[in-house]
C-alpha cells in the first residue's frame, strides 16, 4: 500500500470523485440514505478496491464517507455476506487502524454477528484459491483482533483459537508429556472431553474448527514458504504472517497455549531454511525475533519469570535426556552421551556429533525426543531442528551490557532505521510493540530499551543531519574539511585529546573510564556563548567527523540528495565532566557562579563510553579500521530536553542487571495481567479504618453531600460539629464522623494553620479518599475538573496522616510541577519538609528557593532565627549562660529549664483552674510580648488555658525544629548537608520523570527512600519513564516499601511526543502507562464537573467523556454569564476559503501553512485589540509548527510593533499549549485538502477545550464536519453561522453591560473583508487620537493664556470618546457610532507620536506589499 500522505485525496478530489458522488447519494449524508444494495457493495469492492490493487487513496475515499459506519455494517449479515462484503468490512478495519481511530465501537451496535464476521476471516485465510493479497489484508485484520483482547466482543470471539483443546493438534507423545506436567491440565483435558460428547454435531464441528486454525494456518504458511517463488505480493505475506505470529507468542494470553503449537510445528527452524530469510532482512529479523519469544525466560502456564539458575537447570535437563537417548539407541554417539553438557550443547559439537548420523537415524532419533518430523524433510532441516532445540544460546543480558549506549553512525544510518522515516503502517517492519500485556519484568524493560533506542537515535540522526547542513562542510586541499556556514548548535573542533584510559574493571575486557579534552573556539554572540558555557555536568554531545565529497554545489544544496551522498560522516557520544579553568581543572558546579574566563577558547574535559571504545580501538588494532578518535572536527550539542536518552538507557540497563523488586500489589497489573482491579484499595484488603480528613470539607452540609447514598453517622452534638472531622466507613454504606479541634499552635497570626477553601465534589472526596488510601489510585480529570487541586489535597491529608511517611511527586513537564508545587506551599504544610528537585525550581512563582542548596540554606537560616528566639526566652526566664550557641544546648535548656517551668505552671493551673491564675503564674509573658496582646483574655478559663497551651505549643515547635536541624550542625559539607536533606528531612519530593531517570543511580546510592509517588500528567508520559520513578529506591529485605501509587491524567487528551511514526503507531510507543491501564480495565475516579469553561464552550468536547458537567461557579460568576463584547457568539467556527486560489501549502515537508486563515486570525485579534480585549487574555493556536510561524510573521508585519495592539499572549500549537489555558483563544486548523492529525481525537479536545469565554475556530468547514471521528464536535459547531459574526459598538471593559436586544449583528464576508474592517478601524483610531492631541493642546494653551485658571475648570476638560468610521451594516447608517475606548494605562503625550509612526510605518509597508508579498518577505527573513 501507498503511505497516507502519497496517497492521501485533496478536497477538490475527492468531491469530484464518481466514488465520493456515489457516497454522497447514497450513504455519507444522514438525509440521503437509500435503500441497501448488495450490489453497490461488490460493484464497489471489485472495482475501486481489487482492480486498484488495494490502492490506499480508494479505501481511504472510503473510509472518509463513513462507509463502515453507515452502510456496511448497518446491513452486514450472514444471508447477504459475500467476499465483497467481508472485504470491504475488513478493509475499512484496516484502514481506520492505520489511521488510529476507533475501529471497534461500531461493531458493538450488532454484536451479534462479529463472531460470523471473524469465522469467515478465517475460512478466507485458510483458502488457497483465494488471491495472495486478499489473504494478506485478512492477515492484517486478524492481527488487530488478537490485539484488541481488551475489547470484550472481539476477546471473547477470538480466545476460542486458542484454548488448551488447540493442543489436539499436537504429537500423541508431546500431547501426553505437556499434559503431565500439571494435573490441573489433565483435568481440564478430560472436562473438554465430556463437553464435546454432550455438544451437537455442529457446535462440535464449530468448535473443532477454531481449535484447528492456527495450526492449519501454519502448515499452509510452511507449505507455501518453502515451495514457492515470492514475487511482492508472497514476501509481504510472508512478513505479515510471521508478524502475526510474533504478536501471538509475545502475550501471554494468546502464548500460553500456542506456544506449545509453535514449537512444535518447528516454525522457527523451517523458516531459517526458507530462501526467503536469505533474501529479506525485514523477514529475517522478525524470524529471529520470534525464535527469542519461542524460549522466553517465563512459565508459560502461571505467568512467572524463570530465573538464570531455572533456565540453567531445564537446559541440563534436556540435555541430559539426549545424552541418555542417544547412549542406549544410537552407539555413535557414544562420544557425545558420556561428555559433559558444557562441551556437548555448543553448536559446532552438535552438528559435528549428529551429522554423522544418517537421514533414517536422524527421524528415529527425532521419534525418540519427541520432535516433529515431516515426509519430506531432508537431514539438514531435521539436523537444524535439534541443534536449535538443545544448543546453548547466549545471554541477551550480557550483548546489552556490551552495548554502546550511544548511537554511531551505523545505527543512525541503518537501512532498518531509515524504514521508518516515512512510514504510515502500510508495512511489516521488524520492531519491537508496546502491547497490552507483557511477559515478564525482563520482557517489558528489554521492549522498552530496544524502542527507546531507535527513537533517541532517529532523533539524534536528524539532529547531526541538520547541524552539518548549517555548518556547509566542503571539500578543501589536503583532504580536510572547510565549513562555509554555522549552527547554533554545532562548533567546530580546535583540538581533541584522550587524556586518561583507566583500566578494566575485574572480570570487565573494557576501560573503566575513558576522558578527552575538546577544545572549541566560542566567538560568538554573548546569548550563544553562554549557551555553550552553560553545558552541565553529564549533558550528552556529539563528537562527529566530517568530510564532504567533491560533488557539484547544486548537488550539496539539493534536500533530496541522501545526506551520505554528501558527506561521509563519523559520530561517537559523550558526556560532559566540565569545563577546564586555566589550570586545566574541571570548574565544579554548585550554587556558587562559575568563574569568567578570558579569551574565545573553551575546553571541555567529556566521558566516552567505554564499550564504544574498545571496539574502536579493537578495530584499529585487529581489522586495521581507521581510528575515529584521531579525526574529529565538529562537536554537536542538543536541546536538554531531548536528551536525556543516555541517562534513561542507563537507568533501564541497570534494572535489568538487578532483580527488579515492584510492589507485590502492583506486580501483575503493571504486566496486565489478573483482575484489572487488584490493586484496588476496595480488593487490597488492607483499607485503613479511620482517618482524618484535615481541611477537606468546607463542613458537615459539604461532608454529607460529598458522599450521596451514604448514612452520616456524627458521634456528638450534629448542630456544632465542623471541621476537621475523621471519617469511618462501614461495608453497609455509614460513615462515622469524629469531629475534633486542631490544637491552638501559638499566639502568632502565622501560627494559625492554612485552611482548603475550596468545595470538592462527591468525585473529588472519591478521588482524594482512593488517593490517602494504601493501593493503585488512577484518577481521570477531563479538562478543568481540578486535576491538580485534588493531587494538593491528597499529599496534604497523607503528610498529616501519616507523618513518618515520605512522597514522591513526579510530574512530566516543569510548568506542571511548578503549578503544583506552588499550590503545595500554600497548605498547612511545613515549609523545610517540601523539597524541588531539578533545573525548573528556577521558575517556581516564588522568592524562596526550594532546591537541595536552597531548602539547605533555608534551613541553616531557620536555625540562626530560632537559636535567636532560644536566647530570647532564656532572656526572659533570667537564665544565665549562653545556651543559645548550638541546636545541642538549646535541647539541654529546653529540658532543664523550660520544661520544668512549664509542668510546675501547668500543676497550679489544673488546682487552681480560674483565668486569673494561667494569666498571673504563666512564665513566659515577658517571652511573648511581641505576640498581639492582650495574650489573655481574662473572660473564661477555658479559653485562656488553651492560649496559654498553645504558646507552650509554639517554644515546643521551637525545639522540635532545632532537634531536627541538629545534623545540620554536625554535617560540615554543603554536599552532605543536601544529601540528608534528600534522603531524611525532606517529606515531600518532588521531580520530573526526566530527572528521576537521570538521577535514579545517585539517587539509589544515597539510599533514598519514598512510601508514596503521586504522579501528574500520568497519560503524558512514556510508558518506561512513569516505571523508572517507582523504582528509584533500593528494596528492603527484598520487598519494595511503596504503599500508595496515585496516578492522574487524561488518556482522552494527547498522549506523550514521539516523533517517529513508525515508533509512535507501530510500536504502539505513544502509549502512556496510564492509558494502558485505563484500556486493561483498572478502576479509575472520573472527574465529572469542569470550572474553566462556559457550558457551551464545555459541550465542544465533554462527549468524549462518560459524564462532564459544570461546577456551580461556571453558573454563578458574572463572567460566565455576560457575553463577549463585539461578538454575537461565545464560540464560532468560521469558514475560510481559498485566498488568490491557495489554501493549504507545504513549503517544506509537514510545514503546512495556511495564508488565507493566518491572515484572517490576525486580523480578528487586531480587531479585539481595538475595542479593549486584553492582549494577556487573547492566544492563537494552531495544529502545525509551520502555520505558527507563519502567523507570528504576520503580526510582526501587521501590529506586532504598534504599542496598543502589539503581540498576543502566545502564538504556538495546540500540542505545546496542553495543560494552559486562556480566556479567548483564535484556532486555525489550517488543513484544506486532507483533515491531517487532527483526526486523532485526543487533539481536537485539547484544542476545544483552551478557552474559558471564547473560542473562534478559523478551518475549511466542508472538509471537517464530513470526519466522522470529528463529526460530534463540528454537528454542533455548524449549528451557528458560518460567517463571523460581529456587533459593532460594543468595547471590552471590566464591567460588561447587557447587550441591547437591538444591536445590530454585522457578518463577515470572508478574511479581506475582515482586513479591511480592522484597517478601517486603524484609520480612525488615528483620526481620534488626532482629536484628542487637538483637544489637550487647545486646553493648554488656555491655561498658559490665564495662568489663574481655577482647578475645577481644568476637571471640566473630559476625554473625547472616540468614533470608529468603519463600514456597519447599511440598515445601521443612521448616525456615527460613538465607540469609547477602554481606559489607558499609557502617557498620551509621550506615546502618541511613537503610536502614530508605528501606524504610519504599518501602512507604508501595506502599501508596499500585498498580503501574500508581506508573508514571503517576512518568511524569507524568519526562515
Amino acid at each position: 500500500m501507498a503511505s497516507r500522505t502519497a496517497t492521501a485525496p485533496t478536497t477538490e478530489q475527492m468531491m469530484s470523485d464518481p466514488l465520493m458522488k456515489l457516497a454522497f447519494k447514497t450513504w455519507s449524508s444522514d438525509s440521503n440514505l437509500t435503500a441497501f444494495d448488495a450490489s453497490i457493495v461488490t460493484r464497489i469492492f471489485e472495482n475501486e478496491i481489487v482492480k486498484s490493487d488495494f490502492n490506499a487513496r480508494r479505501i481511504m475515499m472510503l473510509e472518509f464517507s463513513r462507509y463502515l459506519e453507515n452502510y456496511l455494517w448497518p446491513n452486514f449479515a450472514p444471508e447477504v455476506c459475500n467476499q465483497a462484503f467481508l472485504m470491504s468490512v475488513v478493509c475499512m478495519v484496516n484502514e481506520k487502524k492505520r489511521e488510529s481511530v476507533p475501529a471497534w465501537d461500531i461493531f458493538k451496535e450488532k454484536p451479534e454477528h462479529f463472531g460470523f464476521l471473524f469465522t469467515e476471516v478465517m475460512k478466507t485465510t485458510l483458502n488457497e484459491d483465494i488471491a495472495l493479497p486478499r489473504r494478506s489484508v485478512c492477515l492484517v485484520f486478524l492481527n488487530h483482533c488478537y490485539n484488541s483482547i481488551e475489547v470484550d466482543i472481539v476477546r471473547s470471539r477470538v480466545l476460542k483459537t486458542l484454548t488448551l483443546a488447540s493442543w489436539k493438534c499436537l504429537l500423541p507423545e508431546r500431547l501426553e508429556s505437556e499434559l503431565g506436567r500439571s494435573s490441573r491440565l489433565r483435568k481440564l483435558w478430560k472436562s473438554i472431553a465430556r463437553r464435546d460428547m454432550k455438544a451437537s454435531e455442529s457446535d462440535r464441528e464449530s468448535a473443532e474448527f477454531d481449535r484447528t486454525f492456527l495450526s492449519k494456518l501454519m502448515n499452509s504458511f510452511l507449505k507455501f514458504l518453502l515451495s514457492a517463488e515470492m514475487d511482492e505480493a508472497g514476501i509481504e505475506y510472508c512478513q505479515r504472517f510471521v508478524q502475526l505470529i510474533l504478536d501471538l507468542d509475545s502475550c501471554l494470553v494468546t502464548r500460553r497455549n500456542f506456544n506449545v503449537l509453535l514449537d512444535d510445528a518447528q516454525f522457527v527452524v523451517r523458516c531459517r531454511q526458507s530462501k526467503l530469510y536469505q533474501q529479506d532482512d525485514v523477514f529475517s529479523q522478525l524470524v529471529e525475533n520470534l525464535a527469542a519469544y519461542v524460549v522466553f525466560e517465563v512459565n508459560d502456564l502461571s505467568g512467572e519469570a524463570l530465573t538464570e539458575q531455572e533456565m540453567m537447570t531445564a537446559h541440563y535437563e534436556r540435555m541430559q535426556q539426549l545424552q541418555r537417548c542417544a547412549f542406549s539407541k544410537f552407539p555413535p554417539l557414544r562420544e557425545f552421551a558420556l561428555g559433559t553438557v558444557s562441551q556437548g550443547d555448543k553448536k559446532e559439537s552438535l552438528k559435528k556429533h549428529f551429522g554423522a548420523l544418517s537421514l533414517p537415524e536422524l527421524k528415529q532419533l527425532a521419534n525418540f525426543i519427541v520432535m516433529r518430523v515431516e515426509q519430506g524433510d531432508d537431514k539438514e532441516l531435521i539436523l537444524q531442528m535439534l541443534i536449535n532445540k538443545y544448543q546453548r544460546r547466549p545471554s541477551q543480558l550480557e550483548a546489552i551490557n556490551r552495548m554502546p549506549l550511544y548511537p554511531t553512525e551505523a545505527v543512525l544510518w541503518d537501512e532498518n532505521l531509515t524504514k521508518t522515516e516515512n512510514f504510515f503502517q502500510d508495512k511489516t517492519l521488524a520492531l519491537p510493540k508496546l502491547n497490552l500485556q507483557f511477559l515478564t519484568l525482563h520482557d517489558y524493560l528489554l521492549r522498552n530499551f530496544n524502542l527507546f533506542r531507535l527513537e533517541s537515535a532517529y532523533e539524534v540522526k536528524n539532529d547531526v543531519e541538520d547541524a552539518i547542513n548549517r555548518l556547509q562542510p566542503y571539500p578543501s586541499s589536503g583532504g580536510s574539511c572547510t565549513f562555509g556556514g554555522w549552527s547554533r548548535m554545532a562548533l567546530p573542533i580546535q583540538s581533541f585529546l584522550i587524556v586518561e584510559v583507566a583500566k578494566p574493571d575485574i572480570a570487565e575486557t573494557a576501560p573503566s573510564q575513558v576522558r578527552a579534552d575538546v577544545s572549541i573556539a566560542v566567538a560568538l554572540p554573548k546569548n550563544l556563548r553562554a549557551e555553550w558555557e552553560n553545558l552541565r555536568k553529564h549533558d550528552v554531545c556529539f563528537l562527529i567527523s566530517v568530510r564532504a565529497y567533491d560533488i557539484e554545489e547544486s548537488m550539496r544544496k539539493d534536500r533530496k540528495v541522501p545526506f551520505l551522498d554528501k558527506y561521509n560522516v563519523i559520530v561517537r557520544g559523550c558526556e560532559i565532566e566540565g569545563m577546564l579553568d586555566p589550570e586545566g581543572r574541571v570548574i565544579e558546579e554548585g550554587p556558587e557562579p562559575k568563574p569568567a574566563l578570558e579569551g574565545n577558547t573553551r575546553t571541555y574535559r567529556v566521558w566516552l563510553d567505554t564499550n564504544q571504545y574498545q571496539d574502536d580501538m579493537e578495530g584499529a588494532l585487529k581489522r586495521g579500521e581507521q581510528d575515529p578518535y584521531e579525526t574529529f572536527n565538529v562537536i554537536m550539542r542538543r536541546k536538554p530536553k531531548e536528551n536525556n536518552f543516555k541517562a534513561v538507557l542507563a537507568t533501564i540497563r541497570s534494572l535489568m542487571n538487578v532483580q527488579c523488586v515492584v510492589p507485590t500489589w502492583i506486580h501483575d497489573v503493571l504486566l496486565g495481567y489478573g483482575d484489572p482491579a487488584a490493586a484496588n484499595y476496595r480488593k487490597l484488603g488492607r483499607i485503613i479504618d479511620n482517618l482524618d480528613w484535615n481541611d477537606t470539607f468546607l463542613s458537615l452540609a459539604h461532608l454529607e453531600d460529598s458522599f450521596p447514598g451514604h448514612e452520616v453517622i456524627v458521634n456528638g452534638p450534629k448542630e456544632g460539629a465542623v471541621p476537621p472531622f475523621r471519617l469511618s466507613f462501614t461495608e453497609d454504606k455509614k460513615i462515622t464522623v469524629n469531629p475534633h479541634v486542631i490544637p491552638n499552635r501559638g499566639p502568632y497570626p502565622y501560627d494559625a494553620p492554612q485552611k482548603n477553601t475550596i468545595k470538592f465534589t462527591p468525585t473529588q472526596i472519591e478521588a482524594v479518599r482512593s488517593g490517602m488510601q494504601p493501593g493503585l489510585t488512577m484518577v481521570v480529570g477531563p479538562p478543568g475538573t481540578g486535576k491538580t487541586d485534588v493531587a494538593v489535597q491528597i499529599i496534604s491529608n497523607i503528610y498529616h496522616n501519616f507523618p513518618e511517611q515520605r512522597t514522591l511527586i513526579v510530574t512530566h513537564s516543569n510548568q506542571a510541577l511548578n503549578q503544583l508545587f506552588e499550590k503545595i506551599m500554600h497548605l498547612d504544610i511545613e515549609e523545610r519538609h517540601l523539597l524541588r528537585l531539578g533545573h525548573g525550581e528556577e521558575e517556581l512563582d516564588t522568592e524562596k528557593d526550594f532546591s537541595r542548596y536552597g531548602r539547605v540554606n533555608y534551613v541553616l537560616a531557620q536555625r540562626l532565627a530560632l537559636l535567636k528566639d532560644v536566647g530570647r526566652l532564656q532572656e526572659s526566664l533570667g537564665v544565665p549562660g549562653d545556651v543559645s550557641y548550638t541546636c545541642e544546648t538549646a535541647g539541654h535548656f529546653y529540658k532543664y529549664q523550660v520544661l520544668s517551668r512549664w509542668e510546675e505552671y501547668a500543676n497550679e493551673v489544673k488546682k487552681d483552674k480560674t483565668a486569673a491564675c494561667v494569666k498571673d503564674k504563666f512564665p513566659f509573658q515577658s517571652f511573648f510580648s511581641n505576640a498581639p496582646q492582650p495574650l489573655f483574655k481574662q473572660k473564661d478559663f477555658e479559653e485562656d488555658w488553651d492560649i496559654a497551651q498553645g504558646c507552650y505549643r509554639h517554644i515546643q515547635k521551637i525545639f522540635e525544629k532545632l532537634e531536627e536541624f541538629r545534623p545540620f550542625e554536625l554535617l560540615r559539607s554543603g554536599l552532605d548537608r543536601s544529601h540528608y536533606l534528600l534522603i531524611k528531612s525532606a517529606k515531600i519530593i518532588a521531580m520530573t520523570c526526566t530527572h528521576a531517570a537521570l538521577k535514579r543511580f545517585d539517587l539509589t546510592k544515597m539510599d533514598f527512600k519514598y512510601d508514596n509517588i503521586l504522579m501528574e500528567e500520568s497519560a503524558q508520559i512514556l510508558e518506561i519513564e512513569t516505571f523508572i520513578p517507582l523504582l528509584l529506591q533500593n528494596p528492603s529485605d527484598g520487598y519494595n516499601r511503596l504503599k500508595r501509587w496515585i496516578m492522574i491524567g487524561d488518556h482522552h487528551q494527547l498522549p506523550p511526543v514521539i516523533k517517529n511514526m513508525a515508533f509512535q503507531k507501530l510500536c504502539n510507543m505513544e502509549q502512556s502507562l496510564f492509558s494502558r491501564l485505563v484500556r486493561l480495565g483498572v478502576p479509575t475516579v472520573d472527574l465529572d464537573a469542569q470550572g474553566r469553561a462556559r457550558p457551551d464552550i464545555r459541550s465542544l468536547y465533554s462527549w468524549r467523556y462518560k459524564k462532564l458537567g459544570d461546577l456551580p461557579h461556571v453558573l454563578a460568576q458574572p463572567e460566565y454569564q455576560k457575553h463577549n463584547p463585539g461578538f454575537e457568539y461565545d464560540y464560532q467556527l468560521i469558514n475560510v476559503e481559498n485566498y488568490e486560489g491557495v489554501g493549504e501549502s507545504e513549503p517544506n515537508p509537514h510545514f503546512y501553512q495556511n495564508l488565507a486563515e493566518a491572515e484572517y486570525c490576525v486580523a480578528l485579534f487586531m480587531y479585539m485589540r481595538l475595542i479593549g480585549y486584553p492582549a494577556s487574555e487573547i492566544t492563537i493556536l494552531t495544529t502545525y509548527n509551520g502555520q505558527k510561524h507563519l502567523i507570528r510573521d504576520v503580526v510582526k508585519q501587521r501590529c506586532g510593533n504598534i504599542p496598543y495592539i502589539g503581540w498576543p499572549d502566545k502564538i504556538t500549537t495546540v500540542d505545546r499549549f496542553q495543560g494552559q489555558q486562556n480566556n479567548y483563544i483564535i484556532l486555525s486548523l489550517v488543513r484544506t485538502k486532507t483533515v491531517g492529525h487532527i483526526r486523532d481525537v485526543r487533539r481536537l479536545v485539547v484544542a476545544m477545550s483552551r478557552a474559558r469565554l471564547g473560542l473562534y475556530v478559523f478551518a475549511r468547514v466542508s472538509l471537517f464536519r464530513n470526519c466522522y471521528e470529528l463529526s460530534k464536535a463540528f454537528r454542533q459547531l455548524t449549528q451557528r453561522p458560518q460567517e463571523l459574526s460581529l456587533v459593532p459598538g460594543e468595547t471590552y471593559s471590566a464591567k460588561i453591560p447587557p447587550r441591547n436586544k437591538n444591536a445590530v449583528k454585522f457578518p463577515i464576508k470572508d478574511m479581506a473583508h475582515m482586513s479591511q474592517y480592522a484597517y478601517d478601524m486603524y484609520l480612525a483610531f488615528i483620526r481620534e487620537m488626532q482629536q484628542q492631541e487637538v483637544a489637550m493642546k487647545s486646553v493648554e494653551r488656555e491655561q498658559k493664556a490665564d495662568p489663574e485658571v481655577k482647578e475645577d475648570e481644568q476637571k471640566e476638560f473630559k476625554e473625547v470618546p472616540i468614533q470608529f468610521e468603519v463600514e456597519p451594516p447599511k440598515e445601521a447608517i443612521q448616525e456615527p457610532k460613538q465607540v469609547s475606548m477602554r481606559d489607558r494605562s499609557f502617557n498620551f503625550h509621550k506615546e502618541f507620536p511613537l503610536i502614530v509612526l508605528s501606524i504610519m510605518l504599518y501602512l507604508l509597508k501595506s502599501l508596499m506589499s500585498g498580503l501574500t508579498s508581506a508573508h514571503v518577505c517576512s518568511f524569507e527573513v524568519s526562515s
